[in-house]
C-alpha cells in the first residue's frame, strides 16, 4: 500500500484513477478546487481537500500531513478551443500550477510524480501517421504548449533535486465506467464522443464534423481514442512503477489504432436512441490531421495490456452513462 496524492482527483480522469489506486490497495488524497470537478466523484475512502494547486505552501503542507509518497497531477485546464482565447490563464494555470507542485515536493521530500500530458504537444509534427515519443514537439495552440513547458519544467526540477517522474502523453481519452458508476459529468466538455453521447440522449440537436477535407482516407480528422478506465489502470502501473525504484520516462498513451471522426459518428448512432442529425463545417484552428500513439514504450516499461480497446465499447459505456446524468 502506498500513500498517493491526486490533483484534480474530482475531475473525469482524476476521479477515475483515484477509484482504481483504491481498489488496488493504495491510500488516497485529493486536492482539487471543483472549478470543473465534483465533489460527488471523489470516492468516499478517499481524504479530500478543497483548495488550488498553485498555492504552494498549502499544497505542501497536504503533502507532510498525508505522508504523501507520489503524486499525479491531473488539474489543469484543458480546452483546446478555448487556450486560443485565454492564453494567459492557460499558462498561468497549467505551467503556475505544475511548478507550484514541484515547489511543494521539492519542501516535503516527495520524490516521485506522474504528470499528465497530452498528444497535443506533437502538433502536425507526425509525418508517418504513427506519433512516437520521439516524434518532434511542435504544439500548435497553447494548451499544447503549456503542457510541453510543464514537460521541461518536471525533467529540469528532477534531474536537478532528485523527483522520479513519469509524464503519460494522452491520446483521446474517452467513455466511462463499465459498471455505470462515473463518467464524463462536465455538461459542455467538448470531445467527440461525449458530445455524440449527449445527441445520443436527445441533449443535443446534432452534431458537426469540423473539417472534411483533411489528407485521410475520409477527409476527416484520425485520433486515438483510449478508454478512461484503461488510462486509468496505467497511472496506477505508474505510480508502481516509481515506488518500486524504476526510473523517469516520457510515454504515450493509446491503443495505436485510430478512427477518424466519421467513424466514431457512426459507433455512437449504432447505440444512440436518438438518431441525430450530421452536419459538416469548416475546418476549426489548431486541429491536427492525424494523432495516433505508438505507446509501445508504455506497454513494454509497465506491463500493461490494453482491455477496452474498441470504439464501440468506449461509445456504448458513454451513452451509457449519459443516460444517468439525464434521469
Amino acid at each position: 500500500m502506498a500513500r498517493v496524492l491526486v490533483t484534480g482527483g474530482a475531475g473525469y480522469i482524476g476521479s477515475h484513477t483515484v477509484q482504481k489506486l483504491l481498489l488496488s490497495g493504495h491510500k488516497v488524497a485529493v486536492i482539487d478546487n471543483l472549478s470543473t470537478g465534483f465533489k460527488e466523484a471523489v470516492p468516499n475512502q478517499a481524504e479530500f481537500y478543497f483548495g488550488d494547486v498553485r498555492d504552494s505552501n498549502f499544497v505542501a503542507e497536504i503533502m507532510s500531513k498525508f505522508d504523501a509518497e507520489v503524486v499525479i497531477h491531473f488539474a489543469a485546464k484543458l480546452n483546446v478551443a478555448e487556450s486560443l482565447l485565454k492564453p494567459v490563464e492557460y499558462y498561468d494555470n497549467n505551467v503556475g500550477g505544475t511548478l507550484s507542485l514541484l515547489k511543494a515536493c521539492e519542501k516535503s521530500g516527495v520524490k516521485n510524480f506522474i504528470f499528465s500530458s497530452t498528444a497535443a504537444v506533437y502538433g502536425d509534427s507526425c509525418t508517418d501517421g504513427i506519433i512516437s515519443e520521439g516524434t518532434p514537439t511542435n504544439p500548435l495552440n497553447p494548451y499544447g504548449w503549456s503542457k510541453l513547458i510543464s514537460e521541461k519544467l518536471l525533467s529540469d526540477t528532477g534531474d536537478l533535486v532528485g523527483i522520479n517522474h513519469v509524464i503519460f502523453r494522452y491520446f483521446n481519452v474517452a467513455g466511462a465506467a463499465e459498471d455505470g458508476s462515473n463518467g464524463q459529468r462536465t455538461a459542455n466538455a467538448y470531445h467527440l464522443v461525449h458530445l455524440a453521447s449527449q445527441a445520443g440522449v436527445g441533449k443535443r440537436q446534432g452534431l458537426k464534423i469540423f473539417g472534411t477535407d483533411y489528407p485521410t482516407p475520409d477527409g476527416t480528422c484520425i485520433r486515438d481514442y483510449i478508454h478512461v478506465e484503461d488510462l486509468a489502470d496505467i497511472h496506477v502501473l505508474g505510480a508502481e512503477h516509481l515506488l518500486r525504484g524504476g526510473t523517469s520516462a516520457t510515454l504515450n498513451c493509446g491503443y495505436g489504432q485510430g478512427y477518424s471522426v466519421r467513424e466514431v459518428i457512426s459507433s455512437a448512432l449504432n447505440v444512440a436512441e436518438n438518431k441525430f442529425p450530421v452536419e459538416e463545417a469548416d475546418r476549426r484552428p489548431g486541429d491536427p490531421a492525424s494523432l495516433v500513439a505508438d505507446s509501445r514504450k508504455m506497454q513494454a516499461l509497465l506491463g500493461w495490456t490494453p482491455r477496452r480497446n474498441n470504439i464501440d465499447t468506449i461509445c456504448r459505456t458513454a451513452l451509457n452513462w449519459e443516460k444517468t446524468l439525464s434521469k
